[in-house]
């Protein structure tokens, strides 16, 4: 395998601080493909930045390639570069203190969403054909929908993230990105494990309480896409969620995994003293006072959370969700309004996380001229059936019709 170059940035996607090139090996199923991967996996000999200055000085190169990363490569994948990331992951905006926001090309003067952001912009601007990312709290299926991508969040543990910096081990899963849905299970065949032909979807779930906390135009710009969905699928049955215990979820997921953040990475904190950028500073001073009572309580919460999910969530059975309450927030917005969004968006985006399941953004719709996307979301280990419907529902719609 062959390393070195990086292709003409544009779009602040890439990081500066590594180089990289790495030949996929010939006459794989992944030949020809070209991708990027976030700034939290290791690749030998280069170092892992996670974002910030300060980490990035006091780790040494990586010694061994993230096994995902590894894959991919022997697969027949050429990887072009690491991608920009919020600092440490621990945010959904993408727009990074230090290193500056990537480019959403798709929705311009807007943020990408992040985590993953690098790993968004490039994909939806053409740079790569797919990129890796992560997903904690939404690192995936939020970006996807703000770049009108596909993304996907895989079930909680199924993929090793052996050589990828930890935030909230709990919590925190292996996805992808592409524009093209077959793409998506091209890659999905290589890193997903035991990988087993999926059934076909049968019954959509429309949880009426999830879909009460966003806007009605923006379900409105995501009715097409449903409708599509039901054509591929059948009918939609309304169900409610979780009702008044629904804003207890995200609440707790916070908890969980502030606690989590500390328990990881609180040692370095205190020894390195690094310092972060606005939002990321307050949120790990406040993860350092989290108390055992308030731990405890989440995971009661928790509990509640996923046995609900599984209770719905049966094998032949997908949920519908709006991927993020509304279209990317302006590049530079502070004050209370990008608080209150974040929030919005973590009521949506902590609902998987919490019971460990996959969930799929896919590009489903425009509002003011910017992307919105739907998710589908189903049972542990249902990561193959997502990605099938994906492609059904692209077969669906005529091509070009989701592209923005």
């Amino acid at each position: 395998m062959v390393s070195g170059g990086r292709p003409v940035d544009r779009l602040n996607a890439f990081v500066a601080h590594s180089d990289v090139r790495i030949e996929g090996e010939q006459d794989g199923p992944l030949s020809g493909l070209i991708f990027a991967v976030k700034d939290l996996y290791d690749i030998a000999g280069y170092p892992t930045g996670c974002g910030n200055p300060d980490w990035l000085k006091t780790h040494p190169p990586a010694e061994r390639t993230a096994p995902a990363v590894a894959d991919l490569l022997t697969a027949g994948a050429t990887c072009i570069g690491k991608t920009q990331t919020d600092e440490l992951a621990y945010a959904l905006n993408g727009e990074n203190a230090h290193y500056g926001t990537p480019v959403n090309v798709n929705a311009p003067g807007r943020i990408p969403g992040g985590s993953s952001s690098g790993s968004a912009a490039a994909v939806a601007g053409g740079l790569v054909d797919f990129a890796l990312g992560t997903d904690t709290g939404g690192s995936v299926r939020v970006p996807a929908s703000y770049c009108g991508i596909y993304g996907i969040r895989t079930t909680q543990n199924r993929i090793t993230l052996a050589g990828v910096m930890p935030l909230a081990p709990g919590f925190d899963t292996l996805g992808w990105f592409a524009r093209d849905p077959a793409i998506m299970g091209k890659v999905g065949r290589i890193l997903l494990p035991g990988w087993s032909d999926p059934r076909p979807a049968k019954r959509i779930l429309f949880p009426e309480d999830v879909w009460a906390l966003v806007d009605e135009d923006v379900r409105a710009a995501l009715e097409p896409a449903l409708q599509r969905l039901y054509n591929a699928v059948g009918a939609p049955e309304s169900v409610t969620l979780a009702d008044s215990e629904l804003e207890e979820w995200m609440p707790a997921f916070r908890i969980l995994q502030g606690a989590e953040v500390w328990r990881v990475h609180g040692d370095w904190f205190r020894e390195a003293g690094p310092v972060f950028g606005p939002g990321i500073s307050e949120r790990i001073q406040w993860a350092g006072r989290i108390q055992a009572s308030e731990v405890e309580a989440a995971f009661k919460v928790r509990r509640t959370a996923q046995q609900r999910m599984q209770a719905l969530l049966e094998d032949d059975v997908v949920m519908a969700l709006p991927a993020a309450p509304g279209i990317a927030p302006p590049v530079g917005a502070v004050g209370a309004a990008l608080e209150r969004q974040r929030t919005r968006t973590l009521r949506l985006s902590t609902l998987a996380p919490l019971a460990g399941v996959p969930q799929l953004t896919l590009p489903a719709g425009r509002l003011e001229d910017c992307p919105v996307g739907l998710s589908m979301l189903g049972c542990r280990e249902g990561d193959e059936g997502l990605l099938a419907l994906a492609e059904a529902v692209g077969e669906v719609v005529p091509p070009g019709s989701y592209s923005s």
